[in-house]
């Protein structure tokens, strides 16, 4: 829309005001020109200056709005209904179920907190149940709210039964916390008019709506919001053949061939995420427009794959860099925290919430009082024969 309004808003400019800005000669009557022979009129590439000012103002929005449009494709990847959501099959089933009850009530759908590691499908999830529910759902993140009149302005801005995603809610501050209470219980707020002694309270009532909290540290959540969500359910990684059946959706929606044996290599790859299993296709997806052609089979998504460092079980080269430490330096720990940090150049938090999760599922690290440990599995993939203490756990 912006386009179109600025082309039809750039008329040809007329002298007067071409004069007063400089940018064209006045032109001199005869009459009082004063002897002064009148100036040459304006050349071709002149007159067409301001046209060629107002095409560039064109592409300038243009370009602007090209990352808008992108994110609206890249929105696509989204599935848009329960039925089109791939894995999670008892979340499916619970909310299937509160989903119809809810409709057949003609009620709005109880307040649900969604937790589990990021990449799952939260925010997916919060989209499709707005769109079962047939209302809007609007989309913010604890961080954003930190005055009280930004939760209020949410609030009061809410249809009957429409949807508020919160990400991230453990980081919610006290006060909008303390203002969720009334409004998810009561479907109220509550307003102090006044200062001092003449200060009053005055309740505002809420259409209903349903709170959906989204968290990857459901610990950190204090009781009293944490009892206030009617559900609570935990989102679990994903298996691979839910994985593979995530990559051939989105290879469709992306027009990209792929086998399923391709797929299948991808999602191997993906760590039980379908974020990073996307994320990977798009990789392998450049790789055969550069350097490849056809299909994308199992051959060239490993070969692809492994350009870019990620190998068979899914470790890039921070999670080999740490385990070979491990393993080379101090013949398979413990090894502390702070001794991995300071020797691998890598934050100490970094280690704990990203790398090492995922290194303790597939049973490659594990924690002892003492420190880290790289089991036998973990010397096995990287190539290194484990000691006989730990071929006797490992047995």
């Amino acid at each position: 829309m912006a386009i179109i309004s600025s082309k039809k808003q750039s008329p040809e400019p007329d002298n007067s005001d071409a004069a007063q800005s400089g940018n064209l000669p006045l032109s001199v009557e005869s009459g009082s020109s004063g002897g002064k022979p009148p100036k040459p009129p304006r050349t071709a590439a002149k007159q067409a200056e301001p046209e060629d000012r107002g095409r560039g103002r064109d592409a300038i929005l243009k370009a602007d709005s090209e990352p808008e449009e992108h994110g609206k494709q890249e929105e696509k990847l989204r599935p848009q209904r329960l039925a089109d959501y791939i894995g999670q099959k008892d979340l499916k089933e619970v909310l299937g179920i509160a989903i119809q009850a809810a409709k057949a009530r003609k009620e709005s759908l109880d307040h649900l907190l969604l937790y589990g590691p990021p990449g799952l499908g939260k925010t997916t999830m919060s989209l499709i149940l707005a769109t079962e529910l047939e209302v809007q759902c609007k989309i913010t993140s604890a961080p954003a709210l930190e005055r009280p009149r930004d939760v209020m302005g949410l609030l009061v801005s809410l249809q009957p039964g429409d949807v508020l995603f919160i990400d991230e809610i453990h980081r919610l501050s006290r006060v909008a916390e303390e203002i969720l209470y009334p409004a998810m219980e009561d479907f109220r707020v509550d307003i102090i008019l006044g200062k001092g002694s003449s200060a009053r309270t005055q309740s505002l009532k809420l259409s209903p709506f349903t709170l959906i909290g989204a968290t990857t540290r459901v610990g950190s959540l204090t009781s009293p919001l944490r009892d206030r969500f009617g559900l609570v359910q935990r989102l679990r990684f994903y298996e691979l053949d839910e994985l593979t059946e995530i990559v051939l959706r989105t290879a469709v929606l992306l027009k990209t061939s792929v086998t399923y044996c391709g797929a299948e290599e991808i999602a191997r790859r993906s760590r039980g995420t379908p974020r990073i299993a996307n994320r990977l296709l798009k990789r392998v997806r450049d790789y055969v427009e550069v350097k490849a052609s056809g299909k994308v089979n199992q051959a060239i998504a490993s070969e692809a794959l492994q350009l870019f460092n990620v190998d068979p079980c899914g470790l890039d080269w921070t999670d080999r860099r740490l385990l070979s430490f491990m393993i080379e330096r101090h013949n398979g720990g413990p090894v502390g925290l702070d001794t991995l940090a300071a020797s691998t150049g890598e934050d100490a938090q970094t280690i704990e919430e990203v790398y090492e999760p995922y290194l303790m599922q597939i049973g490659y690290l594990s924690r002892t009082p003492r420190g880290r440990i790289a089991t036998a599995a973990a010397w096995k993939h990287l190539g290194y024969q484990p000691p006989e203490s730990q071929l006797m756990l490992l047995s």
